[in-house]
């Protein structure tokens, strides 16, 4: 899914999910120029901050 789509979908703000993309946290694969990031890279996230 793109970013604004992860943004709506997860609470997190912009800058906060981008954070999290360059510290390796949130997994996103290019497709030309639109970053994507995998739901199973956002489920992973959000699974392990439940613990």
């Amino acid at each position: 899914m793109r970013v604004p789509d992860a943004v709506k979908l997860t609470g997190i703000k912009r800058t906060k999910l981008y954070e999290l993309i360059r510290n390796g946290e949130i997994e996103i694969v290019k497709v030309g120029t639109a970053t994507l990031i995998p739901i199973e890279s956002l489920k992973k996230y959000i699974d392990a901050k439940r613990r």
